[in-house]
């Protein structure tokens, strides 16, 4: 009997020690295997994209890929839905939203920011440097200030013209898809002009994920709005476990549904990206059907196993996709209504 038991103990002890074996001849294997990637919203996402590629394809880290992509969108003068430029609200004043969220549950945000040009950098600050998620208003600008940031006049000419066609008429309509519509093309005086934002998911080398998301909102919109962009759950979404989501499009209603989060957490439960995106959007024609009608929302989503995929009420939404095979792809967006 002890013979017996003496082999059968031996030959447990070598199993386990060749599975461990294999498990550490199969580690680098699979961390070989992540392919980093790199989604944002919309056709202006290729060149953030391509920004964020730069730290992705040297084995950063995603929270810096993602910085530092959306910060060519906010600088980019000539798009003026994000950042440096973008439209004014109704009494001239830009004020601008963002968060960020890393693959530890850590984000930060800030909130109808005024005077500083890369607000995602404030969030991250926030993120960084405070106990606080979100800061606001006054406030937000106080705390740039004080970490080193420059105070600038965010209203450039052209954006300010704009606005004082706008004024003639003072009447608001959001128009579906002007993100697109409105980027590096002709102005016309006197349009009424939407808003949109710029969100990004990442998947770096190490398997990890995080997000972005910054705007100037709606257009014209009224002193003190603030929508989905920087708000946790609404606009951004990250869970290094499952995925992560972005939205963009009429904020009010992602925040009535927590859109992002949502997404998430169908992908938890076996939904594919594009699936979960589906899901999002059909809530918002499920308890608002008529305004689903007129409205755009569109969801962005990235697994854990670099899957994307996206989908929206309206026609229109694109997305931009950068890894390691194409760093300037641009995906037409599937959607509810035709």
């Amino acid at each position: 009997m002890n013979s017996r038991r003496q082999f059968i103990k031996r030959t447990l002890v070598g199993a386990a020690a060749v599975g461990s074996l294999n498990t550490l001849m199969a580690s680098p294997q699979t961390r070989k295997s992540i392919q980093p990637i790199v989604i944002s919203t919309w056709d202006f996402g290729v060149a953030a994209n391509q920004a964020a590629w730069q730290v992705l394809k040297k084995k950063g880290r995603a929270l810096d890929a993602v910085e530092q992509g959306v910060q060519v969108a906010e600088a980019d003068l000539s798009n003026p839905t994000v950042g440096k430029g973008g439209y004014p609200d109704r009494d001239g004043h830009v004020t601008l939203d963002a968060c960020i969220m890393d693959e530890e549950g850590n984000c930060g945000s800030v909130a109808a920011l005024e005077h500083i040009a890369h607000p995602i950098s404030v969030a991250r600050m926030v993120m960084e440097k405070t106990p606080h998620v979100m800061l606001v208003g006054e406030g937000a600008l106080q705390f740039a200030l004080e970490n080193g940031f420059q105070r600038e006049n965010l209203l450039i000419p052209s954006s300010e013209k704009a606005w004082q066609e706008w004024l003639k008429e003072k009447k608001y309509k959001p128009i579906m898809n002007i993100e697109n519509k409105s980027f590096n093309t002709e102005r016309l005086p006197g349009n009424q002009y939407n808003h949109d934002t710029i969100g990004m998911l990442a998947l770096d080398a190490e398997g990890n994920l995080s997000g972005a998301c910054t705007t100037s909102g709606m257009a014209f919109k009224m002193r003190g709005r603030v929508g989905d962009s920087p708000i946790i759950g609404a606009g951004l979404y990250i869970d290094n476990e499952v995925g992560g989501a972005t939205s963009t499009g009429v904020g009010e209603e992602v925040i009535r549904t927590v859109g992002s989060f949502l997404v998430v957490e169908l992908m938890r439960q076996g939904y594919s990206p594009e699936a979960a995106c589906k899901e999002a959007v059909e809530r918002i024609v499920k308890k608002k059907p008529a305004t689903a009608k007129e409205i755009q929302v569109g969801f962005l989503a990235l697994n854990k196993k670099g899957e994307y995929g996206s989908y929206a009420l309206q026609s229109g939404f694109t997305y931009a996709v950068c890894n390691e095979q194409k760093q300037d792809l641009v995906i037409k967006g599937k959607h509810i209504f035709k």
